[in-house]
Parts: C-alpha cells; sequence; structure tokens
C-alpha cells in the first residue's frame, strides 16, 4: 500500500471521546499487564489506534497502530521536572556580577554603535574583539542537595534564573521494524540534513551507556550572523515537531513548549527504531503523539492542532524582488521598468531599512522617497506591490532628534513594552540604535500594534503596500547571542526564557492583523485601538514575510531561511531547510536567491533562480555590499536563462495555487519528501536532494558548479506496475520509476523536472506583467498518462485576492479525468457549505503525452458530445494536441474519443 490518500477522516471529525478496552479488545500483538497498563481507544471503531497509559513502574503512554507499538515515553526513564523557586537574593548577587561583566569586557570604553554579530562599535574607532567563551555557572549544593546557586555567565552576560532552575525533558522511541524502519525528520530550523542524525551512539562499553557524536539539536529562536552549514545549531525559528515515516505508516510528535529547547537522537540497539531525549529550560508538559497512520493523516493532525496555513493572496506567489537597499524613488521605477523592458514577470517590489526616516519604521526617508504614494501607484498599474520592512524594535527618542519619535513615545505611555529585570522598559541595540521592545504576548500591546497600519497612522502607506518583519527572534546586538536577556519580563510579568520563542510569531501575527484591519472603516474615537477584528468577505487578504517562527506560523505569511550565503554549499542546503520545515507545517517558505551574503557567480545565480522557481516563496535578495544582480544585469546568455526560468513559475502558477489551497484545507503540504507519497520505495527515505512540488511534478535542482548532466532517482508506487515519468526539460522523454537515471541532461537552460503519470497539470502559457494580468488568461491542461491510459488533477478558482474564500467559502473546485472513453471536468464548491466561483478563464489547450501509438488515437473529438474538436498528433514527441475546446473551466464539460474501432 501507499499513504498518499488520507485513510483517517479530519482530526475536527473524529473528535471522539476514548473508551477503556481490555487487552483482548485492543488486539496488541504483544501482551501487556491489564494490571500496569491502561488501554484507550476513540468510541465507535475498531481500534486501529490504542493508546496505552502505564500507571505501575516507570510512568508512560504508549501509541499502538494495528496491534503494534509505533511510539513510547519514558522507556530510558528520562522523564522529569524541577518546580520553580523564588530566590531574590541570588537575583541580586546576578545583578551585579551582570554590572561588573560588563565593565569588564569593553575596559571602560564608551560604545557608540553595534554590529549585527553582537560586537560593540567604540568611540575611538575600534571593534570589540570577539573571543571565545564558555559558559559558567555559579551552583552550589546545600546540605539539603538543594542547588544552592542558579546563575550562568556567558560572553560578559549572566542569567540570573530569578526563580532557579525549572528544566523538564522526556525520551520519546519510535518503533520501526527490520521490513519498516523509521527515520526521523523536523524540529526545523537547522542548517543540516534533512535527515535528523544521531548526536549520541552506544557506548563502546555496552549497556545503557552513550556517548556523544554531535552537539543536540538545538532550537532557539536566533539571529545568526553568517550561519554555518551542518551544524545542529540554533538558527532563526524552533518547531518542535517530529515526524517518523516507515514503509509502514507514518507517526510524530508535537512538543509543545516556546522555550530553549535541545534534542537528542539515537539509534536503537535492533537498528530499526530510533529514540529521542527532549530537555526544556523550562515549561509544562504539553505533549501530543500523532497517530498518523498515513502522511497525509499525520499532516492534517499536526495543522488542525496548530492552524492550518493561510492561504495567500495570488500575488505572493509570484516572483519577488528585493535587496538592501533600493535607493530612492527614481531607483525603484528604473527596477520595475527593467522587467519590462526585458519582458520578464515580476509581481512584487520590496523596500528595505533604509527607506525609513532614521530607521524609524511606519516613516519615510522624505529625501529619498518624498512622494511614497504616488510610487506605489506607478507600481501597482501593472498589477504589481510593494513591500516595506517593519522590525519589532522601536528606536529611542533622543534629545538631539528635532522631534519625539511617536511610536516610541505612544507605546511608553501606554506601557506596552517589554520590561527589563527591575521593572523598566527594557532597552537594547538594534539598527536604530538604542531600542524599545514591543511585548506581542500581550492582548493590547498587539491591538495597539495592528492600529498602526491604518492608512490614517501609516502615512505614505495603501492598499498595494505590505509588510515584512524582520530582526523578529527578537534580535539585540548586545544583547546575549545577539537576542534578549532570558530574565526579561513580559506585561503580565512572566519571563521571556518562558516565551521566546513565540515573540516572532506574535509579531507576524499582530502586523497580519493589521493589514486587515486597515481596511475597516475608522474607529470612534479615531484614538481607540482595541477594537475586535471585524473581517468582511471583500476584506483583500494579507501578505507578511518573517524571519522568526514557531508552531504555527504558517497561519500567518511566509517564511524564509534567513541570511544565507552565496555559495554553492547554501544553494544545496536550502532543499533540505525548506523540507524540513514544510513537515513542520510552515508550508509558505522560501530561501533568498542568490544568497544574501556575497556575490553569487551567473552560473550560480542561474542555478538558484531555476530551483526556487519550483518552491513556495520565491524571491531574490541581496546584501548591501553585494553588486546589483537584478534578472538583466549580468547579460546574455544569464538573463534569457533567469527570463525562462521565472515564466515558468508564472506558467506554473494555476498549479501551485491549487496546492495552497489544498495546504489550506488539508495541511498537505506543497513542496514534499518523496516518502510523503511512495513509501514502498526504501530510497525514498534518504532522498534529500530533489523533491515533489505537489503530487504531479519531481525537481532536482543543480547544486554543483560545472554539472551538465546528473542522476535523478524516480520513484514508484508499485514494484510491477511501475510508474512513468515525464521530462518536462527534454521533450517529455518517458522514464519508468523504481530506479536511479543516470546521465539525465542538465544544461545550463534547465534543471531536471519530471512530471509524474497519471496527472493532469493546469497551465497558463500567455506571458503577463505581472499575475494580476494573468486572472482570466486561458488555460492549457497538460496530462501525463500512465501505464493504463489514465490520468487525474485538480485545480482550484477563486478570485486569487479576496476573504471570500475563507469566510464564505466562494471558491471552486474542479475535477480532470482523463481515460480511453475521453476527458471529463467536474466543477463543485470548494466546501460543502460554501458557494461557486465562476470564473471567464476558459481552456485553450489540451496536451496528452503517452498514447505510444497512433493506432491509440482517437478519430474524432466531441466537446459535450456535439462540437468536433481539432486535434493533432506529433508521433516524434508522443503528443496529442486538442485545440480550443471552447469551455469554461468553472464549467461541467466533457470531450468524447471516438475511435474507429472499440478499445480493449
Amino acid at each position: 500500500m501507499t499513504q498518499e490518500r488520507a485513510v483517517l477522516p479530519p482530526a475536527a471529525d473524529d473528535a471522539r471521546p476514548l473508551r477503556q478496552l481490555s487487552a483482548e479488545e485492543a488486539g496488541l500483538k504483544a501482551p501487556v499487564d491489564e494490571r500496569r497498563v491502561l488501554l484507550f481507544a476513540p468510541e465507535g471503531a475498531e481500534p486501529r489506534v490504542v493508546a496505552a497509559l502505564r500507571v505501575d513502574g516507570a510512568f508512560g503512554v504508549d501509541l499502538y497502530l494495528d496491534g503494534e507499538k509505533a511510539v513510547s515515553t519514558n522507556d530510558d526513564g528520562l522523564l522529569h521536572y524541577e518546580v520553580r523557586q523564588d530566590r531574590a537574593d541570588a537575583a541580586a548577587r546576578a545583578d551585579a556580577a551582570a554590572d561588573q561583566a560588563a565593565v569588564d569586557a569593553h575596559g571602560g570604553k564608551t560604545i557608540v554603535d553595534y554590529g549585527e554579530d553582537g560586537l560593540a562599535i567604540y568611540d575611538d574607532g575600534t571593534v570589540q574583539k570577539k573571543e571565545e567563551h564558555a559558559a559558567t555557572n555559579t551552583a552550589t549544593v546545600g546540605a539539603d542537595g538543594k542547588v544552592e546557586g542558579w546563575e550562568e555567565s556567558f560572553g560578559g552576560h549572566t542569567d540570573k534564573k530569578k526563580f532557579g532552575p525549572s528544566s523538564m525533558g522526556l525520551d520519546v522511541s519510535f518503533h520501526g521494524s527490520a521490513a519498516a524502519p523509521r527515520t526521523l525528520y523536523g524540529i526545523p530550523e537547522h542548517a543540516t540534513d534533512f535527515v535528523l542524525k544521531d548526536t549520541i551512539e552506544p557506548d563502546d562499553q555496552g549497556g545503557n551507556k552513550r556517548k556523544v557524536v554531535t552537539d543536540p539539536y538545538r532550537l532557539y529562536n536566533l539571529d545568526v550572523f553568517e550561519y554555518e552549514l551542518d551544524n545542529p545549531m540554533a538558527l532563526y525559528g524552533a518547531i518542535p515537531v517530529l515526524v517518523a515515516p516507515s514503509k509502514e505508516n507514518t507517526v510524530g510528535m508535537f512538543w509543545n513548549n516556546p522555550s530553549e529547547t535541545f534534542v537528542d537522537i539515537w539509534t536503537n540497539e535492533d537498528a530499526h527504531s530510533k529514540s529521542t531525549h527532549w530537555l526544556s529550560e523550562s515549561g509544562v508538559f504539553d505533549l501530543f503523539l500523532l497517530a498518523g497512520p498515513s502522511s497525509a493523516d499525520l499532516f492534517s493532525q499536526y495543522t488542525l492542532l496548530t492552524g492550518r496555513a493561510q492561504l495567500p493572496p495570488l500575488f505572493a506567489l509570484g516572483y519577488h524582488q528585493c535587496r538592501w537597499n533600493y535607493k530612492n524613488e527614481a531607483d525603484v521605477a528604473k527596477v520595475d521598468a527593467g522587467f519590462d523592458e526585458h519582458l520578464i514577470p515580476y509581481d512584487v517590489l520590496w523596500l528595505d531599512i533604509d527607506h525609513t526616516d532614521g530607521k524609524r519604521y511606519f516613516t519615510w526617508d522624505e529625501h529619498a522617497f518624498p512622494t511614497p504614494k504616488d510610487m506605489q501607484e506607478a507600481v501597482a498599474r501593472t498589477g504589481r506591490k510593494m513591500v516595506t520592512i517593519i522590525d519589532p524594535h522601536i528606536k529611542v527618542s533622543q534629545s538631539k532628534d528635532k522631534q519625539p519619535y511617536y511610536i516610541h513615545t505612544e507605546a511608553e505611555e501606554l506601557g506596552l513594552f517589554i520590561k527589563d529585570e527591575q521593572g523598566k522598559d527594557f532597552k537594547g541595540w538594534c539598527w536604530p540604535g538604542e531600542s524599545s521592545y514591543v511585548d506581542f504576548t500581550s492582548p493590547k500591546a498587539r491591538a495597539w500594534w495592528r492600529h498602526q497600519f491604518r492608512y490614517e497612522n501609516y502615512q505614505g502607506s495603501t492598499k498595494h503596500l505590505y509588510t515584512w518583519n524582520d530582526m523578529n527572534e527578537p534580535s539585540v546586538f548586545n544583547g546575549p547571542e545577539v537576542s534578549m536577556r532570558k530574565g526579561c519580563m513580559s506585561i503580565a510579568g512572566v519571563e521571556h526564557r518562558e516565551w521566546h520563542n513565540l515573540y516572532g510569531t506574535l509579531f507576524q501575527r499582530s502586523t497580519m492583523e493589521g493589514q486587515l484591519v486597515r481596511q475597516q472603516p475608522p474607529p470612534e474615537p479615531l484614538s481607540a485601538f482595541a477594537e475586535e477584528l471585524q473581517l468582511t468577505p471583500d476584506m483583500q487578504r494579507p501578505f507578511v514575510l518573517s524571519r522568526a517562527f514557531s508552531a504555527g506560523s504558517q497561519r500567518y505569511g511566509a517564511i524564509w531561511t534567513g541570511d544565507n550565503a552565496a555559495e554553492w554549499g547554501h544553494l544545496r542546503y536550502a532543499t533540505k531547510m525548506l523540507l524540513s520545515m514544510s513537515v513542520a507545517g510552515l508550508t509558505f517558505v522560501g530561501a533568498d536567491v542568490g544568497g544574501f551574503f556575497g556575490s553569487p557567480s551567473t552560473e550560480l545565480l542561474t542555478r538558484w533562480n531555476q530551483a526556487a522557481a519550483y518552491q513556495p516563496f520565491f524571491r531574490g535578495h541581496a546584501h548591501h555590499d553585494s553588486p546589483r544582480r537584478e534578472p538583466w544585469v549580468f547579460g546574455e546568455p544569464t538573463t534569457s536563462r533567469i527570463r525562462a526560468a521565472i515564466r515558468e513559475r508564472y506558467s506554473l502558477l494555476p498549479y501551485i495555487y491549487t496546492l495552497f489551497h489544498a495546504c489550506h484545507t488539508r495541511g498537505m503540504p506543497v513542496m514534499r519528501p518523496l516518502w510523503a507519497h511512495f513509501t514502498q520505495e526504501p530510497q525514498s527515505f534518504s532522498e534529500e536532494d530533489e523533491y515533489l512540488l505537489g503530487d504531479a511534478l519531481l525537481v532536482k535542482p543543480i547544486v554543483e558548479e560545472g554539472v551538465q548532466a546528473t542522476h535523478v532517482f524516480l520513484p514508484s508506487e508499485d514494484a510491477e506496475d511501475k510508474t512513468v515519468w515525464y521530462q518536462l526539460t527534454d521533450g517529455y522523454k518517458r522514464f519508468f520509476g523504481g530506479k536511479t537515471h543516470e546521465n539525465i541532461p542538465a544544461p545550463l537552460d534547465a534543471i531536471p523536472v519530471f512530471q509524474r503519470g497519471g496527472t493532469i497539470l493546469p497551465r497558463k502559457q500567455r506571458v503577463r506583467r505581472s499575475s494580476e494580468l494573468m486572472r482570466d488568461d486561458p488555460l492549457t491542461l497538460v496530462v501525463a498518462l500512465d501505464q493504463h491510459f489514465k490520468a487525474r488533477g485538480e485545480l482550484y478558482v477563486d478570485d486569487e485576492r479576496s476573504l471570500a474564500a475563507e469566510l464564505e467559502g466562494e471558491g471552486t473546485q474542479v475535477s480532470f479525468e482523463l481515460t480511453k472513453d475521453g476527458f471529463r471536468s467536474t466543477a463543485t464548491t470548494a466546501t460543502p457549505e460554501g458557494k461557486r466561483y465562476t470564473s471567464l478563464m476558459w481552456v485553450e489547450r489540451i496536451e496528452v503525452y503517452g498514447f505510444q501509438s497512433e493506432t491509440n488515437l482517437p478519430k474524432q473529438v466531441l466537446a459535450n458530445g456535439e462540437r468536433a474538436v481539432e486535434f493533432q498528433y506529433d508521433a516524434a514527441s508522443d503528443r496529442l494536441v486538442l485545440r480550443k475546446p471552447q469551455v469554461l473551466v468553472t464549467d461541467d464539460w466533457e470531450l468524447r474519443f471516438v475511435y474507429e474501432q472499440a478499445l480493449e
């Protein structure tokens, strides 16, 4: 069997109370002692999924699927929980130590700025020397065995630990077999392999002792300057979800804890099972075991827990052009015109921090951008949008300023900033210099923040302007590890250590809500900001990009992998990182094309654009020290190659948009590992350099310099009935799955991409300047036949921009099917209670590959049983082309094949 289709109903429809079972009713294949173990299953169904609660001895919960143990907890007895205490004297000692450490670290010099690497810049022009720091603590054990000293020091910073040690941990094991071993994935974000490696292994001495292989995977949102590859170090986001597929089923777990967390992994003695040790600095036990049993089931279960992904507006799926920074309005106009001049479509032009007045967000540099509304309207004339950056650090007003920064003044007066250990507004250093940080854990602060996006407040903004949230880990240049001190407090009095990884998500949420609030009527009085969101179907969908993320971020917009480099290694690891994020619920993800730091070669930039054209979020971006790299800068033939990649992206937008709707409604990732559909192929579990875009396309990026041909593993659902694959970039040449194919052509003009036999791919072939102008363009359907002369496909259609689809279910789901009898299209509402959306889009062309012989061709094709449709067959390419069937996409219609004689 394969795991492609969900075999359980969505959890929301299957939320039934539990009933206790006997061992006989549970049908477990290994005996259990019912005096020590309590068995439970959902009421009203055969107990395919059984939970076992161990109540005698080592406490734990086990999960059984079809009678076999799939997941277990506390097998190694690593369950522990430290109770918080209050030690005011320890905090006082830590305060003194921190003050002295700050003096010692800078030798009495005056600090005038900090770099993004966290090093101080002094008034004499020198820069703080970078040193390697080892963590130290002053812990001692009293006569009663309790820890009496709790402070930890690192890099000149002291963590006060006002409430003492408060860690918690548990081991979780995933059981496999010789026929179906387990492999682990997830827990982003790390620049490591997609397949999670063991961090510890059995000690040579035997027994239960283990030795360290690498550091554990760390989950703690950090602004990491020039991050390392193949390192389990913490990066910008943290999602404590782990997926464990096998040939037989897919299970997983979600450790719902936003504090700093470490994860160790090891292989058990049977060599087929994996164990993990989860250790969090603080929090409470909130563990979800995900039963699957298919990958589709598991993705649905996890996103029902943490929220389905947002359905983005179509423009957000196009190409985005960004750099730090476009200098002024003339520069923006020149870049915008450059795309038209070179016949390259794009949708969004971005402005980085230098568009503001001195890094004061919600403002404009009046010299460089004196007429921002006119600038946005000019870009929007071709359906395009703009994005400005808005970060969470708010510049502290200085006495030398011409006037106080109104955002800071208002937030300060309202008490909306995070507090330091003494209860004062915390101040740290970031791009503007000394800054305060809005407390987005506070509902009042979130309501105030979204109010700032109103057009009357954000002067110079228009409906064409969207938002980029950066530095929201949060980044504090003079803080420990370029972050906020853990002892800082929320407005509600909760230490930052408890909710650190949530900060970026809550910031993105507040910004997303701001783009909705700006469309509401002004409140009465205008100063009010605590109003509830009042959504209406005609509202336009928001778009927000964030760097920091946590579980649930998929609800609020897009995520990118952070500040990568213009190196081949970073291109290769982009695929691994995006796959890890995708299986952890984040589907709208991408990496900066070309690399943020450095300057890519023409070959690297070409290959990166070709890969990103088939990834969910597609943005070119560069550091201000990097030379310009707009698609036309390098000249021919590079411009033509990048143009082709971007045009390919736009051609596929109907398909990609349909995938995003499937993610929005069912939780299926847009970018998928091979094992999401091909669990019968052992190689699917180790393959991480190629991936599936939906269920129809397999993509193999070229990630090494000078490669002109490559090997590609093409999986098959069945060992006997081989899956057929057609290479898009080589005339739809046929291949059979179930093996690795050598020397697949990969010239600089294109990377290997294959369409799976049995699928129908919707495309738009007209070249427009933006996706907005493509809305009613006709559709081309590309059919790749399987060995049984069949194919299926889907298309989702709505207005591509409003909330009508989400609030009223206004959208049309179109199902395509081709058999020997003909082609049938059936349109239904996207949801049972929804409204059907009617589009002017019509089918212009149908291309069918895989007839293999002219003897299989129909003699005539009739549209809806009446009108003859023109068609032509090209034997060289084995392609049948049906021209202008003159049918609307959102109508029901049929093309009937009439043969000379009946086919068997």
